[in-house]
């Protein structure tokens, strides 16, 4: 007889072998979260984890991020970029796609995380991978957004902003039980008590750890301050009304996180508490409702109408193309940035935030011109003009451009001898609505007609000139929809093009860290008179001495061509408000001198008959967004060499003390004191 022990352990074993044979199918972790609005982090990634990589979608994402790095003017610029960001961007992507080709994942999420941190490691906002299977599909979210606070003795800490509860309990009114429920003993219901605490300790580590940990993933910026700045709450004025920004602490476009412990020191205490508060996770606005992995798949991650380009002679681009959604800007039709050239940022995380608190919103009254996210106020000393501009966009170009003449003109009329421009987490936009900005405030001069922005640069790969070839020796764009036909650009005389011009000839050969690369001639406005709408103002409106422009250093592309045109050509203030003390702050955030994405490449291609080369990106098989930098501007400091690599550093850093935390009238009125 077999000892007891060797008994069990062989009915042990036959149980488990059996049991291997007929077991039942896991559980679907994607039908646990399926139509539900609140779920765990650790749930979210549960399904998402669940889908194993498939080999073609991988090959096909790596097959359209590697040729449409061609068209991107910095990919050779990146590997390791001039001075001073050398030691902030420092990314060869074609060679991490070469090694992400030859890694294992254990999931389609892991593959994506890779995916998406590769590109934002080139801290370029004009270039990123989404893809609207996990990005902002649920949104992980914390009722404690934080602020950098500066102390009446210039002492710089980290606080849970102030106005968080009445941020948490507007937004969040479903969720406030869970959290007030989450806290330890005496502080259990008590969730708002902790609205201004300062922060002693993130997850057992001082705070600025883990600002640097998030800085070194965010990406969209070259400037670390700015990097950091990311990390805490902000506003924004948006087309509808003033945002709130929760920054990336108490947000998070993936579930990366299930909890944060925070040692604290509450207002008026002197002993410090530690607690645990859980993420939760939110269905995000821009995804499709699923039941299980299979319709989670089949609803978000397949390539949808709008993934990919078309032929603009043949087909029509959809209204709501999955792009659009996650641009820094009002939702603008696709066809839009053909007639009107975008420099805009690419961000996981929609557009749209939360609200503002009342509280803190603008009491003073918009004056005439004020329009969606240009809004115009007169200060209470009668003499300061604010301009608070969330975006260089709107969905009715020329109508937004007399609008901001409008505005200008009705702060004159009342008085207004001095401006604020207020672009705080500005995402860029229109480039031709910067130059006709700087030219209605300067007035006409050297420095605004005709060109009142930068010169600029494209790309001139075998494939993009290839492109050119077939519209200008075949006639492929009669009627100029195409941003390779030379009937949009001049040349640095600001001459027209004809429309037989080969405009990226003869091209500029460049060595770029060791790689041969190609650029076009230089380039010059294109801006006026077209696109701008009617004879602008034969003088100044603005002394550009007696205007500032102020932002958190969260300023993107067509703002940034404003922002570097103003301050260098005109001497206009900069200042960024907040950032730690002892690191410089940088008044632009990204600069390029014009984006594009992978739908508008890819409509070239497809109109010009060249999708079957070789060198052509494939059609995107999943649900996937990537934008790029499709023509540099140069600087002007050192005017051959792009802007992208210049340094902009503020002119004022304006330190946030409680009464100015995430209040622009009180901000603006502390610029006015300082430099007005």
């Amino acid at each position: 007889m077999s000892p007891p022990h060797t008994l069990l352990w062989f009915v042990a074993a036959s149980i488990a072998v059996a049991s291997a044979n007929v077991a039942p199918r896991a559980p679907d972790a994607c039908a646990a979260i399926g139509g539900r609005k609140w779920v765990s982090p650790r749930e979210v990634r549960a399904c998402y984890s669940s889908f194993k990589v498939v080999e073609a979608e991988k090959a096909n994402i790596i097959d359209v991020i590697s040729k449409m790095a061609a068209f991107h003017t910095s990919t050779n610029y990146q590997i390791r970029a001039p001075e001073p960001f050398a030691s902030e961007v420092h990314e060869d992507l074609l060679g991490s796609l070469e090694r992400i080709k030859n890694q294992r994942y254990a999931s389609d999420y892991e593959l994506h995380i890779d995916f998406s941190r590769t590109l934002k490691r080139l801290n370029d906002g004009h270039i990123a991978w989404v893809n609207n299977c996990y990005d902002s599909l649920f949104v992980n979210y914390l009722p404690t957004p934080l602020s950098l606070i500066t102390d009446a003795k210039g002492i710089q800490n980290v606080h849970i902003a102030y106005e968080a509860f009445d941020v948490a309990s507007a937004e969040f009114p479903d969720q406030i039980d869970f959290w007030q429920n989450a806290l330890p003993g005496n502080l259990k219901g008590n969730l708002k008590s902790l609205s201004g605490a300062k922060v002693l300790l993130i997850n057992g580590r001082p705070p600025f750890d883990a600002v640097h940990a998030n800085a070194l993933i965010t990406g969209s910026y070259q400037s670390y301050a700015t990097r950091q700045n990311s990390f805490f709450s902000s506003y924004r004025r948006t087309a509808g009304e003033w945002s709130y920004i929760l920054g990336n602490f108490a947000q998070q476009s993936l579930p990366l996180d299930d909890f944060a412990v925070l040692t604290i020191q509450r207002v008026n205490q002197t002993l410090p508490e530690t607690i645990i508060l859980p993420y939760r996770s939110r269905i995000g606005t821009t995804a499709k409702a699923f039941t299980d992995t299979a319709s989670w798949r089949s609803n978000n991650c397949v390539a949808v109408d709008g993934t990919n380009g078309i032929d603009a002679y043949s087909e029509s681009l959809p209204a709501d193309a999955p792009v659009a959604k996650f641009l820094q800007q009002p939702p603008l039709p696709l066809d839009t940035e053909r007639k009107h050239g975008l420099n805009v940022l690419l961000d996981a995380a929609p557009w749209l935030d939360v609200t503002l608190p009342p509280t803190l919103q603008p009491g003073l009254v918009a004056v005439n011109g004020s329009y969606n996210s240009a809004q115009f106020y007169l200060a209470k000393d009668g003499k300061t003009g604010v301009l608070a501009l969330g975006s260089f966009s709107d969905t009715q170009y020329f109508t937004f451009l007399r609008t901001l003449l409008e505005g200008l003109q009705s702060l004159k009329a009342l008085g207004a001898t001095q401006l604020i421009v207020d672009v705080t987490n500005n995402g860029g936009g229109f480039i031709c609505a910067a130059h006709w900005l700087h030219r209605i405030i300067a007035g006409p001069k050297s420095t605004t007609v005709p060109q009142a922005g930068l010169d600029t640069k494209a790309r001139a790969g075998p494939l993009a000139r290839t492109i050119v070839d077939e519209i200008i020796s075949k006639n492929k764009d009669p009627i100029v929809q195409l941003l390779y036909n030379p009937l949009n650009w001049r040349d640095a005389s600001n001459t027209p093009f004809t429309a037989d011009a080969d405009w990226l000839e003869p091209i500029v050969p460049l060595t770029i860290n060791g790689r041969e690369d190609a650029f076009s001639p230089r380039l010059g406005n294109e801006c006026q008179p077209e696109g701008f709408p009617g004879d602008a103002p034969s003088e100044a409106l603005f002394d550009p001495k007696k205007v500032v422009i102020v932002s958190n250093g969260r300023c993107g592309s067509s703002c940034s061509l404003f922002s570097i045109s103003m301050s260098k050509y005109e001497g206009t203030k900069t200042v960024v408000v907040g950032g730690k003390s002892d690191v410089q702050q940088i008044y632009c955030g990204v600069v390029g001198g014009q984006s594009t994405n992978f739908v508008t490449i890819d409509t070239e291609i497809k109109t010009t008959g060249l999708k079957n080369n070789t060198l052509a990106p494939p059609d995107l098989i999943v649900n996937g967004v990537m934008g790029i930098t499709w023509r540099l501007a140069y600087g002007v400091d050192e005017p051959n060499e792009p802007a992208e690599w210049q340094y902009f550093p503020a002119d004022l850093n304006l330190p946030v003390t409680p009464a100015l935390a995430n209040n622009p009238v009180a901000i603006w009125e502390e610029v006015a004191r300082r430099l007005l």
